[in-house]
């Protein structure tokens, strides 16, 4: 689900594509990544960050508010000991 926060980051990443990126990634690969795509062509800086948006939003989803921790191109991994989001049963299944 889309919260407030990712749409106000989709914004600042539609306006300057790095911005949006620093803000999930902070000072890494992925943000020299956006810059050199950025120059080469505005579109590409803007389809890496919103990838990477994507990315971020599918963790929160399957790990919870802070259950992940980001590991560099677009990976996510559980943090240890942290509870993760079950999935809500599909109708007709039977829990046991």
């Amino acid at each position: 689900m889309v919260e407030t926060s990712d749409v106000l980051l989709i914004l600042v990443s539609i306006l300057f594509p790095p911005a949006g990126v620093a803000f999930l990634s902070g000072c890494s690969c992925d943000l020299l990544i956006n810059i050199c795509l950025t120059i080469l062509g505005y579109l590409p800086g803007h389809v890496h960050a919103l990838w990477l948006i994507y990315k971020h939003v599918q963790a929160r989803e399957r790990f919870g508010l802070q259950g992940f921790t980001y590991k560099g191109n677009g990976r996510y991994e559980a943090t240890p000991g942290a509870v993760q989001n079950q999935a809500p049963p599909s109708y007709g299944t039977i829990q046991r």
